[in-house]
């Protein structure tokens, strides 16, 4: 079991902000399970790796003994979250929001555990909220408030409409965090206000203030605007393995390492040990490879990340390779061992030297990429085909002694 001080440094790893660290810490001291809320409206039919970052800290969560309450927003995504948006946003069916929810309830439970996770439908208690019920929340917050809310604030000193049922998203939000008695509610920064409402109505009700954790938001592909399935630049953790792979392998070497930071389950040594050796010169692409492989696993298995690999590699060499590829490993002492050496050792060029002179005349790849740099090194535990000339391949895996 971790200590309070152990389970409060991994809670705190790529979340953005806990509101407030030492409730939190009094919470974990008190050594009851505690009840952790996220809140997911079913707007869109799937989930991308996007929505993840926040179900990945619901799994952490778990791991450390505490009990995870996913809640699919039905009731709630027919209003529509008005977070973010300069607009009112457009309400969806019932028959709508039903149907993506059977298929979160299906991709959920790819990375939590089915045992200590409970689906709630917000349905089941703002249902039974009567005229009354309803005024009497809405009495618990000001519109002055509201506004200091940052979207409803643009809105209102630009002139454009805020619908009265807006106003009301929060607060049914924050009311369901009363329903569950939820002593933590995650949700990304974007949902700050929405998690702030939560913790003020708990006190009007006579509850423990809930725990407000905020995650960041994951750019896109593009690196620029958040995921969104809706901008196209999302991966869908149901996409086909292969489309999955060449999606992560397309992200940019600095993006890397803020998707690894908020998607990989390594540890922050092993992330640390990564960030090293690219900084000794390895290539990013092998670090790469790996996380793609981690990711492609999770949602599919290993044997379609192995497969992802092997094809994203023949799609992108200029040539074919031979059928009989041999498989070799080669080992090392440190954390990398230099291109040169490694070609050496898997017999694929006579010397170092030789091999030096192959990269400068561009006619070394690795899995159908030319490289150049003379000074590059290959981590341990990295896998590749290396191609020297147009006639010599092999798939080589370097091991640590």
């Amino acid at each position: 079991m971790a200590t309070v001080t152990e389970a409060l440094a991994q809670i705190k790893h790529g979340a953005h902000e806990i509101l407030i660290e030492d409730e939190l810490r009094t919470k974990l001291d008190s050594g009851k399970p505690l009840r952790v809320k996220a809140g997911f409206d079913p707007t869109a039919p799937d989930l991308h790796l996007g929505h993840t970052v926040l179900i990945n800290k619901l799994r952490q969560f778990q791991m450390l003994g505490h009990t995870v309450f996913f809640i699919i927003g039905d009731f709630t995504g027919m209003i529509g979250d008005p977070t973010g948006k300069n607009v009112t946003r457009q309400s969806l069916t019932r028959e709508q929001v039903l149907a993506n929810a059977q298929t979160y309830q299906e991709q959920i439970f790819k990375i939590l555990d089915p045992h200590t996770t409970k689906i709630c439908f917000n349905s089941e208690w703002t249902n039974q909220l009567n005229v009354v019920d309803l005024i009497q929340i809405a009495a618990k917050y000001t519109v002055a408030r509201m506004l200091e809310r940052d979207d409803f604030h643009k809105r209102y000193t630009t002139g454009q409409s805020i619908a009265i049922h807006e106003f009301l998203y929060p607060l049914l939000q924050g009311y369901d965090s009363i329903a569950l008695n939820a002593d933590i509610e995650l949700g990304g920064t974007d949902q700050k206000f929405n998690l702030l409402v939560g913790r003020e109505l708990q006190r009007h009700y006579g509850q423990s203030p809930q725990i407000v954790l905020t995650m960041p938001i994951l750019e896109g592909l593009d690196g620029v605007q958040k995921m969104s399935k809706s901008l196209g630049n999302y991966i869908g953790i149901n996409d086909p393995p292969n489309e999955m792979f060449g999606k992560l392998m397309s992200i940019s070497d600095t993006l890397m390492w803020r998707y690894i930071d908020l998607l990989s389950f390594k540890t922050l040594a092993d992330i640390q040990q990564w960030q090293k050796s690219v900084a000794e010169g390895a290539n990013p692409r092998d670090i790469k490879v790996t996380f793609a492989q981690e990711i492609v696993a999770r949602f599919h298995s290993h044997t379609a990340a192995v497969q992802a690999y092997e094809q994203f590699v023949a799609r992108f060499q200029q040539k074919e390779m031979p059928d009989d590829l041999p498989d070799l490993a080669v080992t090392t002492t440190t954390e990398t061992i230099p291109i040169a050496h490694l070609l050496k050792e898997t017999g694929l060029v006579p010397s170092t030297s030789e091999a030096l002179r192959m990269i400068q005349q561009g006619g070394v790849k690795i899995d159908g990429e030319k490289i150049n740099d003379r000074h590059l090194q290959v981590p341990v535990g990295s896998t590749h085909i290396y191609q020297v000339g147009k006639r010599k391949f092999a798939r080589v895996k370097v091991n640590k002694v």
